[in-house]
């Protein structure tokens, strides 16, 4: 493995922190929407409220470092992508803000006002998402020319960025809704872990359309893509989807029979979602920037930056593994235990 390839490396692995956490964060927004529909509304957004307000702020680290790790270690690529997708990403930021501000809103007024937060805390939830899959599947399909000349609105409209915009929404919500059933369910409430548990079950009917119909996509408008997931990332395609039918199934079964929904689902939901990136970003090794579409190709080595460049990069992280994942760790941990109260 060459040192790009150990930067690219660790550029997904930061892409992978933020789809779960991150993921989860935006899908439990996306559940605000429904919670009117629960038995329970109040209690339903107390447990959604309670499970994201300790770590929410701290997602978004993943997302800083992702950027950080991209322009610094892939400069070409990353000129390329932030030229010609500039539209989506921009949406994404803002709804990030929107995001941010009605959440924080939504917990201290009362009022009419209150009710207004709560939904543009909800439908920047989808926002957000949305349009980052869009930019990824605009790459997938080839459509950021190395030059940075892409078309700016017509390039992430496609079948195959519109798709992967709403598979990522759905991948959130599912994440949301497993990660609920646990909170829930440790906490003694299994009134909402069953609501939550049926979610759950929705999402990932819903996320496994998408991936099916990403897959038809991929097959139409990524080639280079497509090939590389019939080839080598083919084993962690076919572990996404054990992984999901395992959560499926376990939850079908707990709701036939009336038992306790099951807590350890959660580790095979993040793993349906942990073996669907890296084997997205297995299909695309070499490339950065497939080929297709409207762009020619870049691959890993050669935009990468010097190798002084990549060293400091490499030892960054070698920090951040001692320092950052650490205080992390004790965050999620902390809050798990209802300690942050």
């Amino acid at each position: 493995m060459s040192k790009a390839d150990a930067v690219a490396a660790v550029l997904l692995l930061g892409a992978t922190f933020y789809a779960v956490f991150g993921g989860a964060d935006f899908g439990a927004g996306f559940w605000e929407l429904f919670a009117r529909r629960a038995g329970d509304p109040e209690a339903v957004r107390h447990r959604i409220e309670r499970s994201i307000a300790p770590v929410w702020e701290a997602n978004h680290v993943w997302l800083i470092f992702i950027l950080v790790f991209f322009w610094t270690g892939f400069p070409e690529a990353f000129a390329a992508v932030m030229s010609t997708l500039y539209i989506p990403l921009a949406i994404a930021a803002v709804g990030i803000v929107l995001r941010g501000s009605g959440f924080a809103f939504g917990k201290v007024i009362e009022g009419p006002w209150r009710g207004r937060a709560n939904l543009a805390f909800a439908l920047s939830s989808i926002l957000t998402p949305f349009f980052m899959g869009c930019v990824i599947g605009a790459v997938a399909a080839g459509e950021v020319p190395v030059g940075g000349d892409g078309d700016p609105t017509g390039s992430w409209i496609g079948f195959l960025p519109l798709t992967l915009g709403a598979l990522f929404v759905a991948a959130g919500a599912y994440l949301a809704a497993v990660f609920l059933v646990h909170d829930a369910s440790s906490s003694g409430d299994e009134q909402s872990a069953w609501v939550f548990a049926r979610w759950a079950l929705g999402a990932a009917g819903v996320a496994g359309a998408f991936a099916v119909l990403g897959a038809v996509a991929l097959h139409a408008d990524a080639e280079t893509v497509w090939d590389g997931l019939k080839g080598d990332a083919l084993p962690l395609a076919i572990a996404s989807v054990a992984c999901g039918a395992v959560v499926v199934v376990s939850v079908l079964r707990a709701v036939r029979s009336g038992g306790t929904v099951l807590r350890w689902m959660r580790p095979f939901a993040v793993a349906a979602v942990v073996a669907l990136i890296w084997g997205g970003g297995v299909a695309m090794h070499p490339y950065l920037l497939p080929p297709g579409g409207g762009g020619t190709g870049l691959t890993i080595d050669a935009s990468a930056a010097p190798d002084a460049t990549l060293d400091v990069l490499l030892i960054v992280f070698g920090i951040a593994l001692v320092v950052v994942i650490p205080a992390l760790g004790l965050l999620y941990t902390l809050s798990q235990k209802r300690l942050l109260e």
